[in-house]
């Protein structure tokens, strides 16, 4: 598990180690978690490589174990959930189903793929997609925002036999509805990402198969950068997904 290495990788650089918003960075182990980018390629797409596609792709498209012909539901239409939309996509799933409570976002999901969305701003998400369903629930549920109520949308939501995987990160703890789902034989996944898929996700972003620039919105330069982070700050109000820096006008 690359996200676990214990002497400069992982999730100690830029936790416990200061970050890499600068202009040269020494990086442990690089043979091992840097690649080149090819001639020709889309620098800027190729931004998204560096976290939120392998984020969505390995945490819950992998670990949720999608299969073809499945029904998938992602909870939280941010700039995660959307990456892992955007992915599982590679698996051919029946129904992608996105729930969030921004219409803006949930209008980015239909762009990129979604069959289907819900407003969960009447905290109805669970029994509509219950209703979807025939009330059987989801094969895969995937949390993609971090909090309890979502992850309570997705215990809610997972069939028997189905997978939840959690991608949010949560800063306080959540209940876990064993009295119900102790008979579902469900699988619970959590995970750091490793960025393990890279390479893979690089061929298809560089085969056209994978466009993730579309997940970017907004773009600044280097002198605008208090402004890239109030409006990522404010990404709701803003409308933002992505914001991407530049050091070119």
């Amino acid at each position: 598990m690359p996200s676990h290495c214990l002497n400069g990788g992982g999730w100690i650089l830029g936790n416990l180690i200061d970050g890499t918003q600068a202009e040269r960075v020494r990086i442990p182990h690089a043979d091992y978690s840097l690649y080149a980018i090819p001639a020709g390629a889309d620098d800027v797409a190729l931004v998204m490589l560096s976290d939120i596609l392998p984020t969505g792709f390995e945490c819950g498209v992998l670990r949720g174990c999608l299969k073809p012909g499945d029904t998938l539901a992602i909870v939280g239409a941010g700039p995660i959930g959307l990456a892992t939309l955007l992915t599982a996509q590679f698996y051919a799933p029946a129904e992608s189903i996105l729930i969030d409570v921004d219409e803006n976002r949930l209008a980015w999901a239909k762009k990129l793929g979604a069959t289907r969305t819900i407003n969960n701003s009447d905290g109805l998400a669970a029994e509509k997609v219950l209703a979807l369903t025939g009330g059987r629930g989801v094969d895969v549920a995937v949390e993609a925002i971090g909090h309890a109520a979502s992850f309570d949308v997705c215990q809610a939501i997972v069939a028997p036999g189905g997978h939840l995987a959690n991608i949010g990160v949560h800063g306080k703890p959540v209940q876990l509805n064993l009295d119900r789902l102790w008979s579902h034989n469900l699988t619970l996944t959590t995970q750091l990402v490793d960025a393990t898929s890279t390479r893979r996700l690089l061929r298809a972003v560089s085969d056209g198969r994978l466009d993730p620039k579309q997940l970017i919105t907004h773009h600044f330069v280097l002198d605008q950068m208090m402004q890239a982070y109030d409006t990522f700050a404010q990404a709701m109000a803003q409308q933002a997904l992505k914001v991407i820096i530049s050091n070119l006008p």
